[in-house]
């Protein structure tokens, strides 16, 4: 697989509780240099990364994040705030308890909530798969479909897990026509990124996949293996 084709499905990612401006800055020219699908940062500094970047890159960033157990009404404030400060793509997390609590309605209405919230923009659903049953995932993926939202995406990578082929396997049996799927957390590799697009996802949420490439780039060397994405 071509290494663009790779790097135009990738949400260059920085969700890091000490990220400051100057890196957050930096993916973002790191996005535009190698052409990636968008930014996906903190919503504290979406203003200012649109400011940044105007139209030469969607900015993404996530509701609820990460544990999702916010309620409603703050995820649709939290919705509209980062839409009015310029977000093109919103991430948001489920609320894992409802899912286990059976809540399936009360599940599927926030969705439809949050979705109604972003105003046209491309809602992505992570609903922690490390966390949930395989009845579970399949159950959500009938939820996200109903609900309306664009994708269906595995993990916040700050549980215990990220993403799995297994699991994005699982998602293209049971989601429904028009959703996408983004598989997020634990990519490693230009392999690992190849292989979850040959399964069907469509969208990588990763930072690896970047530096592996500039560290090709500066000589060959490692990517640092610390960041959870």
């Amino acid at each position: 697989m071509e290494r663009n084709e790779i790097y135009r499905r990738v949400d260059h990612t920085l969700l890091a509780q000490t990220a400051t401006w100057e890196e957050i800055r930096g993916i973002c020219d790191d996005a535009l240099a190698y052409e990636t699908a968008s930014v996906c940062i903190p919503p504290s500094y979406v203003g200012r990364a649109k400011e940044y970047l105007g139209d030469r890159m969607a900015v993404c960033t996530v509701i609820g994040f990460p544990n999702g157990y916010n309620t409603t009404a703050v995820k649709v404030f939290e919705t509209e705030d980062a839409v009015a400060n310029g977000a093109d793509e919103i991430d948001m997390v489920i609320n894992i308890g409802w899912l286990k609590d059976r809540e399936y309605d009360r599940l599927r209405d926030e969705i439809r909530q949050v979705k109604a919230a972003c105003a046209g923009r491309i809602l992505k659903v992570i609903i922690e798969t490390c966390l949930l049953s395989e009845e579970e995932k399949v159950r959500m993926c009938g939820i996200v479909t109903e609900a309306g939202a664009d994708f269906i995406k595995t993990s916040t990578g700050f549980s215990t897990a990220g993403a799995t082929f297994d699991d994005i396997r699982l998602f293209a049996e049971h989601v429904g026509e028009g959703v996408r799927m983004k598989a997020a957390g634990g990519i490693k590799s230009f392999g690992d990124a190849e292989e979850f697009i040959r399964l069907g996802a469509d969208r990588l949420g990763t930072s690896r996949i970047v530096k592996l490439a500039k560290a090709e780039k500066a000589g060959g060397q490692t990517a640092p293996d610390s960041d959870r994405y």
